[in-house]
């Protein structure tokens, strides 16, 4: 026993100097190493600014929950002593039936006494959602149920269209965390990292990993699925930039057409090669240099208003992306919409971002570059390659 507890420590310091040695030599670059450091300090600039923000929001969002707790706490103790206005309970229930049924117009709602009574048609499996959430409602003493259900709705009238709605889920399980729950689960995050470390064996790095992962998923507000790649499709990292170029809709898509020339705006696209029935293959410098490539096919390509692509399956780096082209008073207001799963999910992203290659600010940067030259017919002089314009486009 007192072996196994000796040897752990070692494990992690030698693994803490691992990491602290490649840092070290990182940062150190005699090449490139200042621009990292200082690519850092701005990250770190606003880390501490985007915390102080997240913190002031958790407090009031904690503040106002609190609140709305008391405020449903005394109106439970209440409900024996008063009954509410018929009026005011019907309009609770009304306004909780669009949440849970999807044709909330086919069911009429009344009220006596706190004695609500349903009446009317509904999907079968939104029965039970419906009574339990009408059941909920402040004011509501019981249920006259005399809806009629039906498994399907074909052959009514009145349950024709409508969007489904889905089960009713607990906070933990929204795809989008509240404030007051992120700052909850950064601090259990913490507890489990803690935990973690004062075992000091190897079993306990998994409570270290799920304190890690804990604090990822708050920090980053995304699911973990989103967050570590896995089965997330091309949506684990999503971005998006408009900006305005003086030149038609037609100039602006024959340069985005020219996807061969993107190495001569984009500085980290290496090659663009056609080959052919609109596939392409791509190679780009991903963080610390690293040499990526992909093949992709155009999915939507219509001339002068949009294009689209999607990467083939199998690609390292899965990702898909629309750019729109819409007149503007200025020439063209261009949209990019880009969605992509880098190795580990948005935490790979988080480490790229560390490590000085940030996506967002290099298409900021790219988009600035085609931009110039659009307006100017100027190549950049900070792209990945330079050369002859290609006339090539895909129209």
């Amino acid at each position: 026993m007192k072996t196994e507890s000796a040897s752990s420590p070692r494990w992690i310091t030698l693994l803490g100097a691992a990491v602290l040695g490649a840092a070290g030599m990182y940062f150190s670059d005699p090449m490139r190493g200042r621009r990292r450091r200082a690519l850092l300090q701005d990250q770190m600039r606003h880390l501490r600014a985007t915390t102080a923000r997240g913190a002031d929001v958790t407090a009031r969002d904690l503040s106002n929950r609190l609140t709305g707790m008391q405020a449903r706490l005394r109106s439970l103790l209440s409900r024996r002593s008063a009954i509410a206005d018929d009026d005011l309970v019907v309009a609770r229930v009304r306004a909780k039936l669009g949440r849970v049924v999807s044709h909330p117009h086919a069911i009429e709602v009344a009220a006596q006494q706190g004695q609500i009574s349903l009446r009317g048609p509904v999907l079968a499996h939104e029965t039970d959602n419906l009574l339990r959430a009408v059941r909920a409602v402040p004011g509501v003493t019981g249920i006259d149920d005399r809806l009629q259900a039906y498994k399907r709705q074909s052959g009514v009238s009145s349950l024709q269209g409508g969007n489904a709605r889905a089960a009713m889920r607990s906070a933990f399980m929204q795809e989008n965390w509240t404030p007051a729950l992120r700052g909850a689960a950064l601090a259990g995050s913490g507890a489990l990292a803690v935990l973690g470390l004062m075992r000091r064996r190897p079993a306990a790095l998994a409570l270290v990993a799920a304190g890690v992962t804990l604090a990822a998923r708050a920090l980053s507000n995304r699911p973990v699925r989103r967050l570590t790649g896995y089965h997330a499709g091309n949506r684990a990292v999503d971005l998006q930039k408009t900006i305005d170029i003086s030149a038609s809709p037609q100039e602006v898509w024959d340069a985005w057409a020219n996807y061969e020339n993107f190495p001569r705006f984009m500085s980290h696209v290496l090659e663009v090669r056609d080959l052919g029935d609109l596939r392409s293959h791509w190679v780009v410098r991903g963080p610390m240099g690293a040499r990526i490539e992909w093949n992709a096919g155009l999915t939507e390509c219509k001339r002068p208003s949009v294009i689209a692509w999607k990467s083939e399956p199998g690609a390292v780096v899965e990702h898909g992306g629309i750019v729109r082209f819409d007149p503007s008073e200025s020439g063209t207001r261009v949209t990019v919409r880009l969605s992509y799963n880098p190795p580990a999910g948005a935490l790979g992203h988080g480490v790229a971002v560390l490590l000085g290659s940030d996506p967002k600010r290099e298409m900021d940067d790219d988009l600035m570059r085609m931009k110039s030259f659009i307006e100017t017919g100027i190549l950049p002089r900070d792209a990945a390659q330079h050369g002859t314009v290609a006339s090539r486009s895909l129209h």
